[in-house]
């Protein structure tokens, strides 16, 4: 079971909101998920990013492959803090 970490989008049409998720490569976009890391809302002014960093830490170290999207975002948030 490959583990990736993405995003999941909630919201409207046509105003996305979404969270970022730890899940089982093979589970659909906005499927069942192992946990729940943090959100991103693009709509925010700031392109709000929140995101638990240690469970973030935690899913790398044991395999976890974040997305392309996951990777650019959790460095503008660390860049940002």
């Amino acid at each position: 079971m490959a583990v990736r970490i993405r995003l999941a989008r909630y919201g409207s049409k046509k105003t996305p909101f979404y969270r970022v998720v730890a899940a089982n490569g093979e589970a659909r976009r906005d499927g069942r998920f192992l946990e729940l890391l943090g959100t991103y809302d693009p709509a925010a002014a700031d392109n709000r990013v929140t995101l638990k960093q240690e469970r973030y830490d935690y899913w790398v170290s044991v395999g976890a492959q974040p997305s392309d999207t996951v990777a650019s975002l959790v460095r503008k948030a660390k860049r940002a803090s």
